[in-house]
Protein backbone atom coordinates (compact mmCIF):
# COMPACT_ATOMS: atom_id res chain seq x y z
CA UNK A 1 0.00 0.00 0.00
CA UNK A 2 1.47 3.19 -1.09
CA UNK A 3 1.26 6.50 1.52
CA UNK A 4 0.73 9.73 -0.12
CA UNK A 5 3.32 12.18 0.87
CA UNK A 6 0.84 14.46 1.91
CA UNK A 7 -0.62 11.92 3.98
CA UNK A 8 2.58 11.37 5.67
CA UNK A 9 3.44 14.94 6.21
CA UNK A 10 -0.06 15.47 7.80
CA UNK A 11 0.16 12.63 10.04
CA UNK A 12 3.79 13.67 10.97
CA UNK A 13 2.37 17.33 11.55
CA UNK A 14 -0.54 16.08 13.82
CA UNK A 15 1.85 13.71 15.87
CA UNK A 16 3.98 17.04 17.13
CA UNK A 17 1.49 19.26 17.76
CA UNK A 18 0.15 16.43 19.89
CA UNK A 19 3.30 16.00 21.91
CA UNK A 20 2.66 19.00 24.17
CA UNK A 21 -0.94 18.01 25.02
CA UNK A 22 0.56 14.34 25.63
CA UNK A 23 3.48 15.45 28.09
CA UNK A 24 1.22 17.32 29.74
CA UNK A 25 -1.52 13.89 30.48
CA UNK A 26 1.90 12.51 31.56
CA UNK A 27 2.99 15.32 33.87
CA UNK A 28 -0.34 15.17 35.46
CA UNK A 29 -0.10 11.55 36.49
CA UNK A 30 3.55 11.54 37.91
CA UNK A 31 4.89 12.68 41.60
CA UNK A 32 6.71 16.04 41.65
CA UNK A 33 9.91 13.48 42.78
CA UNK A 34 9.19 11.62 39.25
CA UNK A 35 8.73 14.68 37.20
CA UNK A 36 11.89 16.46 38.57
CA UNK A 37 14.51 13.70 38.60
CA UNK A 38 13.91 11.35 35.98
CA UNK A 39 12.75 11.19 32.32
CA UNK A 40 9.91 8.73 31.84
CA UNK A 41 7.75 8.79 28.49
CA UNK A 42 5.31 6.90 31.13
CA UNK A 43 4.69 7.36 34.76
CA UNK A 44 5.72 5.04 37.08
CA UNK A 45 3.97 5.41 40.20
CA UNK A 46 0.70 6.53 38.36
CA UNK A 47 -1.07 8.66 40.85
CA UNK A 48 -3.91 10.52 40.54
CA UNK A 49 -3.18 12.93 43.65
CA UNK A 50 -2.80 15.81 40.96
CA UNK A 51 -6.64 15.56 40.23
CA UNK A 52 -8.10 14.95 43.55
CA UNK A 53 -6.11 18.47 44.60
CA UNK A 54 -7.64 20.31 41.87
CA UNK A 55 -10.92 18.83 42.51
CA UNK A 56 -11.22 18.73 46.19
CA UNK A 57 -9.33 22.25 47.31
CA UNK A 58 -11.69 25.37 46.90
CA UNK A 59 -8.86 27.70 45.35
CA UNK A 60 -8.39 25.24 42.77
CA UNK A 61 -12.02 23.94 41.81
CA UNK A 62 -13.59 27.93 42.16
CA UNK A 63 -11.28 29.19 39.08
CA UNK A 64 -12.95 26.84 36.74
CA UNK A 65 -16.82 28.08 38.32
CA UNK A 66 -15.14 31.74 38.16
CA UNK A 67 -14.17 31.16 34.52
CA UNK A 68 -17.59 29.01 33.27
CA UNK A 69 -19.43 32.16 35.15
CA UNK A 70 -17.93 34.95 33.68
CA UNK A 71 -17.08 33.50 30.12
CA UNK A 72 -20.95 32.74 29.45
CA UNK A 73 -22.08 35.63 30.30
CA UNK A 74 -19.45 36.94 28.43
CA UNK A 75 -21.00 34.95 25.36
CA UNK A 76 -24.59 35.76 26.13
CA UNK A 77 -23.81 39.45 26.39
CA UNK A 78 -21.82 39.31 23.25
CA UNK A 79 -24.49 37.91 20.91
CA UNK A 80 -27.24 39.54 22.40
CA UNK A 81 -25.41 43.10 21.34
CA UNK A 82 -23.55 41.89 18.33
CA UNK A 83 -26.90 40.13 16.84
CA UNK A 84 -29.17 43.40 16.14
CA UNK A 85 -25.75 45.62 15.30
CA UNK A 86 -24.69 43.12 12.65
CA UNK A 87 -28.21 42.87 11.05
CA UNK A 88 -28.01 47.24 10.79
CA UNK A 89 -24.94 46.71 9.30
CA UNK A 90 -26.39 43.82 6.42
CA UNK A 91 -29.25 45.31 5.80
CA UNK A 92 -29.07 49.14 6.26
CA UNK A 93 -27.05 52.25 4.52
CA UNK A 94 -26.16 54.82 6.78
CA UNK A 95 -24.10 58.04 6.99
CA UNK A 96 -20.44 56.37 8.45
CA UNK A 97 -21.54 53.10 8.18
CA UNK A 98 -18.27 51.78 6.87
CA UNK A 99 -15.79 53.91 9.30
CA UNK A 100 -18.08 52.76 12.51
CA UNK A 101 -17.93 48.68 11.05
CA UNK A 102 -14.15 49.79 11.02
CA UNK A 103 -13.68 51.46 14.33
CA UNK A 104 -15.14 48.63 15.69
CA UNK A 105 -12.46 45.94 14.76
CA UNK A 106 -9.66 48.59 15.57
CA UNK A 107 -11.37 47.73 19.43
CA UNK A 108 -10.39 44.38 18.27
CA UNK A 109 -7.19 44.90 17.00
CA UNK A 110 -5.98 46.33 19.80
CA UNK A 111 -4.29 44.35 22.36
CA UNK A 112 -5.55 44.15 26.34
CA UNK A 113 -2.73 45.80 27.90
CA UNK A 114 -4.15 48.87 26.71
CA UNK A 115 -7.19 48.83 28.32
CA UNK A 116 -6.32 47.28 31.73
CA UNK A 117 -5.19 50.33 33.70
CA UNK A 118 -8.51 52.15 32.45
CA UNK A 119 -10.64 49.12 33.36
CA UNK A 120 -9.03 48.76 36.74
CA UNK A 121 -9.89 52.56 37.76
CA UNK A 122 -13.09 52.31 36.70
CA UNK A 123 -14.15 49.04 38.16
CA UNK A 124 -13.01 50.02 41.07
CA UNK A 125 -14.31 53.15 41.44
CA UNK A 126 -17.98 52.21 40.79
CA UNK A 127 -17.39 48.85 42.85
CA UNK A 128 -17.30 46.41 40.27
CA UNK A 129 -13.90 45.44 40.95
CA UNK A 130 -13.41 41.65 41.59
CA UNK A 131 -16.64 40.81 39.94
CA UNK A 132 -17.68 38.22 37.04
CA UNK A 133 -19.69 40.98 35.43
CA UNK A 134 -16.21 43.28 35.36
CA UNK A 135 -14.57 40.72 33.30
CA UNK A 136 -17.55 39.97 30.77
CA UNK A 137 -18.03 43.59 29.96
CA UNK A 138 -14.35 43.93 29.82
CA UNK A 139 -14.01 41.02 27.19
CA UNK A 140 -17.22 42.53 25.17
CA UNK A 141 -14.88 45.23 24.14
CA UNK A 142 -12.64 42.54 22.11
CA UNK A 143 -15.66 40.01 21.18
CA UNK A 144 -18.21 42.19 19.82
CA UNK A 145 -16.51 43.64 17.38
CA UNK A 146 -15.49 40.35 16.18
CA UNK A 147 -18.94 38.84 16.46
CA UNK A 148 -20.14 41.64 14.55
CA UNK A 149 -18.03 40.99 11.46
CA UNK A 150 -18.78 37.11 11.55
CA UNK A 151 -22.81 37.57 12.19
CA UNK A 152 -22.71 40.35 9.51
CA UNK A 153 -20.79 38.23 6.79
CA UNK A 154 -23.85 35.21 7.08
CA UNK A 155 -26.27 38.22 7.38
CA UNK A 156 -25.68 39.17 3.79
CA UNK A 157 -25.54 35.53 2.57
CA UNK A 158 -29.63 35.88 3.37
CA UNK A 159 -31.77 37.50 0.96
CA UNK A 160 -33.69 41.01 1.74
CA UNK A 161 -36.90 39.10 0.68
CA UNK A 162 -37.38 36.95 3.02
CA UNK A 163 -37.14 39.94 5.65
CA UNK A 164 -39.75 41.54 3.13
CA UNK A 165 -42.22 38.67 2.60
CA UNK A 166 -42.12 38.02 6.68
CA UNK A 167 -43.76 41.77 7.23
CA UNK A 168 -46.12 41.01 5.08
CA UNK A 169 -47.50 37.88 6.31
CA UNK A 170 -47.60 39.78 9.30
CA UNK A 171 -44.52 39.16 11.56
CA UNK A 172 -43.22 41.90 13.63
CA UNK A 173 -39.84 42.27 13.59
CA UNK A 174 -39.34 40.53 16.86
CA UNK A 175 -41.16 37.68 15.85
CA UNK A 176 -39.18 37.96 12.38
CA UNK A 177 -35.79 37.84 13.80
CA UNK A 178 -36.10 35.34 16.63
CA UNK A 179 -38.35 32.26 14.40
CA UNK A 180 -37.41 32.80 11.15
CA UNK A 181 -34.40 35.05 10.88
CA UNK A 182 -31.85 33.48 13.77
CA UNK A 183 -32.68 29.67 12.58
CA UNK A 184 -31.28 30.74 8.89
CA UNK A 185 -28.01 31.97 10.74
CA UNK A 186 -27.43 29.74 13.24
CA UNK A 187 -24.15 28.38 12.08
CA UNK A 188 -22.68 31.86 12.06
CA UNK A 189 -24.02 32.17 15.56
CA UNK A 190 -22.44 28.98 16.42
CA UNK A 191 -19.23 30.45 15.05
CA UNK A 192 -19.60 33.72 16.67
CA UNK A 193 -20.00 31.85 20.26
CA UNK A 194 -17.12 29.87 19.81
CA UNK A 195 -14.43 32.28 19.28
CA UNK A 196 -16.13 35.01 21.92
CA UNK A 197 -16.10 31.46 24.12
CA UNK A 198 -12.46 31.09 23.34
CA UNK A 199 -10.96 34.14 23.67
CA UNK A 200 -12.47 34.91 27.08
CA UNK A 201 -11.36 31.55 27.79
CA UNK A 202 -7.87 31.73 27.41
CA UNK A 203 -7.56 35.58 28.05
CA UNK A 204 -5.20 36.29 31.09
CA UNK A 205 -4.30 39.68 31.26
CA UNK A 206 -7.71 41.82 31.63
CA UNK A 207 -9.02 38.56 33.83
CA UNK A 208 -6.21 38.44 36.36
CA UNK A 209 -6.22 42.66 36.83
CA UNK A 210 -9.23 42.53 37.05
CA UNK A 211 -10.44 39.69 40.18
CA UNK A 212 -8.09 39.29 42.92
CA UNK A 213 -10.21 36.18 45.17
CA UNK A 214 -14.04 35.99 44.32
CA UNK A 215 -14.08 36.00 40.76
CA UNK A 216 -10.30 34.78 40.09
CA UNK A 217 -10.50 32.90 37.03
CA UNK A 218 -8.63 29.40 36.95
CA UNK A 219 -5.53 31.09 34.49
CA UNK A 220 -4.82 33.11 37.26
CA UNK A 221 -4.63 30.57 39.58
CA UNK A 222 -2.05 28.51 37.64
CA UNK A 223 -0.18 31.33 37.77
CA UNK A 224 0.00 31.05 41.37
CA UNK A 225 0.91 28.17 42.43
CA UNK A 226 4.79 28.77 44.44
CA UNK A 227 5.09 27.63 47.19
CA UNK A 228 7.15 27.38 50.36
CA UNK A 229 8.41 24.06 49.06
CA UNK A 230 8.49 25.37 45.40
CA UNK A 231 6.31 24.45 42.30
CA UNK A 232 3.89 21.83 42.84
CA UNK A 233 4.50 20.88 38.98
CA UNK A 234 2.28 17.70 38.90
CA UNK A 235 -1.04 19.77 40.20
CA UNK A 236 0.19 22.22 37.37
CA UNK A 237 -0.44 19.72 35.21
CA UNK A 238 -3.30 18.40 36.10
CA UNK A 239 -4.64 22.06 36.30
CA UNK A 240 -3.68 22.11 32.57
CA UNK A 241 -5.15 19.31 31.01
CA UNK A 242 -8.70 20.34 32.42
CA UNK A 243 -8.76 23.62 31.59
CA UNK A 244 -8.04 22.41 27.88
CA UNK A 245 -11.16 20.21 28.27
CA UNK A 246 -13.76 22.77 28.05
CA UNK A 247 -12.55 24.24 24.97
CA UNK A 248 -12.10 20.85 23.12
CA UNK A 249 -15.96 20.32 24.05
CA UNK A 250 -17.20 23.18 22.81
CA UNK A 251 -15.13 22.59 19.51
CA UNK A 252 -16.86 19.19 19.22
CA UNK A 253 -20.45 20.46 19.17
CA UNK A 254 -19.59 23.40 17.11
CA UNK A 255 -17.16 21.91 14.58
CA UNK A 256 -19.96 21.62 12.26
CA UNK A 257 -20.84 25.32 12.28
CA UNK A 258 -16.78 26.11 11.86
CA UNK A 259 -16.25 24.22 8.76
CA UNK A 260 -19.85 26.51 7.60
CA UNK A 261 -17.83 29.28 8.20
CA UNK A 262 -15.05 28.49 6.52
CA UNK A 263 -16.82 27.01 3.56
CA UNK A 264 -18.98 30.93 3.82
CA UNK A 265 -15.69 32.31 3.75
CA UNK A 266 -16.00 34.62 7.16
CA UNK A 267 -14.04 32.88 9.15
Amino acid sequence: MKVKPSALVMTLYLLFLLVPIYWLVNMSLKTNTEITSTFTLFPNDLTFRNYMVILTDPSWYMGYVNSIIYVTMNVVISLTVALPAAYAFSRYSFMGDKHLFFWLLTNRMAPPAVFALPFFQLYSSVGLFDTHIAVALAHCLFNVPLAVWILEGFMRGVPKEIDETAYIDGYSFPKFFVKIFMPLIASGIGVAAFFCFMFSWVELLLSRTLTSVNAKPIAATMTRTVSASGMDWGVLAAAGVLTIVPGALVIYFVRNYIAKGFALGRV
